[in-house]
């Protein structure tokens, strides 16, 4: 699947610390970044939407604030990544715009991804960012946390980044070339498994532990993340990203393991929607709109009729036909308060109706799935 790299449409790229930062010096390693900068401006110019969730941090700003290496109290780790974070996000915006490229920084937190009102802005934001033709560069903010940080471990948050965008491949950068039988470091019999349709209790047994110096987690968390990506509809595929021109040496035929998703991104997230979240309320709508729903298209504020319940922005609804049998269910993009102002009014209409220009329709047809033909 290596040659298919070219026909992913949105490719999350994680990147971790040891590619990225001397362990010695504690800078960045520019002369991989640079041959980097290439590689993400040929998928830009296939028209291709590229995301990259960066570890580094704290590997760059431990040097410089004189930190020991080995472990770091909690507040050493928050200093230490508010420093490094601005010298990786200069070395990105400084690579990115020698190819007229854009870099956005985005710094989440693992309740980002979880609370359903923070994960809808964060979606919003990297939709946006994405749309105007930006790369959005995604690590975790490791400033503000309250648990302890695990520097570094950065596959999980990009595998929810992958889950969270849609994405149809994530793509891990590590300092091995795939997923192997055994550790190949000590074991010389280990063998490279180049594709993996599904993660076993097998396959999770020969899941190691990480060794590099700067980064942490290792095929444990790796897997972990194949797991949220596959199931989200996402590709997911680890190759050594040491050599400078990984992602062109992925497309000629690098050593990798691809971990294979069962159904696309569109089609797993409206499984998700039908079956995987509770209802907090309903929207009658009128036969017009039945019709529009069953073409495809989203449902407008014009084609609701009535409003029930007590549901919030990014709350699943149900959607009613005029005898009141379902017909779908879907997410709302407004609160029941906001619905119930706009609803039977043109899409125009909305922001001198509230005060804000909210979005066009009450359910988008991405976060529509319907239940009756």
């Amino acid at each position: 699947m290596s040659q298919q790299l070219a026909d992913m449409r949105r490719i999350v790229i994680k990147i971790g610390s040891a590619l990225l930062a001397d362990p010695e010096t504690g800078e960045i390693k520019r002369p991989w970044l640079k041959a980097l900068g290439e590689d993400l401006a040929s998928l830009r110019a296939r028209c291709q939407e590229v995301l990259i969730v960066s570890s580094g941090a704290i590997a760059l700003g431990r040097k410089t604030l004189g930190l020991n290496s080995g472990p770091l109290k909690l507040e050493e780790s928050q200093a230490a990544a508010a420093l490094g974070q601005i010298a990786l996000a200069h070395a990105y915006q400084d690579m990115l715009g020698k190819h007229d490229l854009n870099a956005a920084q985005i710094l989440l937190t693992l309740k980002d991804t979880e609370e359903r009102r923070r994960y809808l802005n964060a979606r919003n934001t990297l939709s946006t960012l994405l749309k105007l033709g930006a790369i959005p560069i995604i690590n975790e903010n490791d400033t503000v946390a309250t648990n302890e940080i695990r520097y570094g471990d950065n596959d999980r948050l990009a595998a929810r980044v992958a889950s969270m965008i849609s994405a149809d491949c994530l793509l891990l950068l590590s300092d091995v070339d795939g997923f192997y039988t055994s550790a190949p470091n000590k074991d010389k019999s280990a063998k490279l498994i180049p594709e993996i349709a599904e993660i076993t209790p097998e396959i999770e047994a020969m899941a190691g532990e990480s060794e590099s110096a700067v980064g942490s987690g290792g095929m444990v968390t790796k897997l972990e993340a194949a797991r949220i990506a596959t199931q989200a509809g996402c590709h997911m595929v680890i190759t050594d990203g040491k050599p400078y021109h990984p992602l062109k040496a992925l497309e000629h035929g690098a050593n990798c393991t691809w971990f294979l998703a069962k159904a696309s991104p569109a089609a797993a997230r409206k499984r998700w929607i039908a079956g995987g979240l509770e209802a907090h309320g309903t929207l009658t709508v009128d036969a017009g709109a039945i019709t529009a729903l069953k073409s495809g298209k989203s449902l407008l504020p014009a084609g609701v009729v009535k409003v029930d319940g007590n549901f919030q922005r990014g709350d699943a609804v149900t959607i009613l036909s005029p005898e009141r049998t379902e017909i779908a269910r879907g997410i709302s993009a407004y609160d029941y308060e906001d619905a119930r102002r706009i609803i039977g009014h043109k899409s125009g209409e909305i922001e001198t109706i509230l005060g804000y220009r909210g979005r066009n329709e009450i359910v988008h047809r991405d976060d529509l799935h319907l239940t009756k033909g």
